[in-house]
């Protein structure tokens, strides 16, 4: 591979998806020279310590085509000349008539700027999600003749129609996804075979250092001292935070509890307004998103972590949760539903404890005698470090990466 690398992403900087900037600034270090290219602008008002890191430039192409006419028209009328621009075109028009949407058009119109403004020294375009910005990346990569290449993570995989998948996949040179549930999902819609890698993301074990201390042996007895429940996840329907709720008002009144929530999203007024109906509004924070600091200090507090992770009605899923390997490189104990890729990180009864998803009946059976059982927090709480931290190595993905890329071997670099 020759020339810098265009890295496409929807929205940058963004607090919920840290791992990509994680994995940006692990690629930056084993030298490959990125420009960031973002659909959108930053809606966070915090940032994590990471961004402030990466070194590469930023280009934020037109977030909406009729705020920037001018742009997108210079564009059209430098790149329709392309020997690509036909097939583009085509492309674009094909995927048109079965998505009348008007963001399929604003996926071309960005296409057009982002093949107008690449530099000549891009080149090779990569990009994160296989949706809405891979679209704008295969459209771009047409035009100019650049290969291009995919990132594929949870929402993007499974709200998107098998026929774009599988022209995707025919289009770009290759793809990596981060679960073996989505990679197995992939590799049956790829026409070669050959073109579907599974790269975990991993934990970064220097971001997120083990906390060295023993957690607290509260056990729900005291009202004074309560267990402390967390989650970390965007108030969306597919983390089921709503069956959390129940859950948590089914616990029994005996035992002493607080949760906390961080995260945006949506339905957290509606979430505020379910807690405030079952009774237990009280006894809940609503922290809304936080920097990474401030997260991983509530992973080493909190006594337990729990995620109610399920299929959305539109299709929309977790894939690995990467709140779930943060939450246990702390030693949390973390309750979880068996839904997509979760059980290729959590082992039942041996690193966490799983339950049925939509279920909270069985998730209130699982936290009551966990809040109650201090040793066997802490012992599964550490068994779930040991495999986090022994088999979801993130510097071993990023290594993966960069080969992929096309740059030398971290043994070659490290001789060099």
């Amino acid at each position: 591979m020759t020339g810098r690398t265009a890295i496409v992403v929807k929205g940058y900087p963004r607090l919920s998806e840290t791992f990509i900037a994680q994995e940006i600034r692990g690629l930056e270090a084993r030298g490959l020279d990125i420009e960031i290219v973002s659909l959108r602008h930053p809606t966070d008002k915090h940032t994590h310590p990471v961004h402030d890191e990466i070194t590469a430039p930023i280009r934020y192409l037109p977030e909406y085509l009729y705020r920037e006419p001018a742009r997108v028209s210079r564009a059209w009328r430098a790149v329709r000349h392309l020997p690509g621009y036909r097939a583009a075109r085509k492309a674009w028009l094909r995927d048109l008539r079965r998505d009348r949407t008007p963001n399929r058009i604003r996926r071309f119109g960005q296409a057009l700027v982002l093949a107008h403004e690449l530099p000549a020294d891009i080149g090779h375009i990569h990009v994160h999600f296989l949706h809405t910005p891979a679209s704008v990346a295969r459209y771009a990569a047409m035009l100019t003749g650049r290969p291009w290449t995919v990132s594929a993570h949870a929402k993007d995989i499974w709200t998107t129609p098998d026929w774009e998948k599988r022209e995707k996949l025919a289009d770009t040179d290759w793809l990596v996804t981060c679960s073996a549930y989505a990679s197995d999902h992939l590799t049956a819609l790829d026409g070669s075979g050959e073109k579907v890698e599974l790269v975990y993301h991993g934990i970064d074990g220097a971001r997120f250092p083990s906390p060295g201390r023993a957690r607290s042996a509260r056990d729900g007895s005291d009202a004074g001292n309560p267990v402390r429940l967390l989650c970390v996840g965007r108030a969306v329907e597919k983390k089921g935070h709503d069956i959390l709720l129940r859950a948590l008002a089914g616990l029994p009144d005996g035992l002493h509890w607080r949760f906390t929530h961080i995260g945006g999203g949506d339905l957290r007024n509606a979430l505020k307004t379910q807690a405030e109906q079952l009774g237990i509004a009280e006894r809940i924070e609503w922290l809304g998103a936080q920097p990474q600091g401030e997260v991983l200090e509530h992973y080493r507090s909190a006594d337990m972590f729990v995620l109610a992770s399920r299929i959305g009605g539109d299709g929309d899923r977790d894939g690995l949760p990467n709140v779930l390997m943060e939450a246990q490189s702390q030693g949390l104990i973390c309750v979880a539903t068996a839904v997509s890729a979760i059980p290729e990180l959590i082992v039942d009864g041996d690193t966490g404890v799983l339950v049925p998803p939509e279920n909270p009946k069985a998730l209130a059976d699982a936290i009551a005698p966990l809040i109650a059982d201090p040793a066997r927090r802490e012992r599964l709480g550490n068994a779930g470090e040991a495999r986090v931290r022994g088999t979801f190595s993130f510097a071993a993905g990023v290594d993966r990466l960069a080969e992929k890329f096309g740059l030398p071997p971290a043994a070659d670099r490290d001789a060099a």
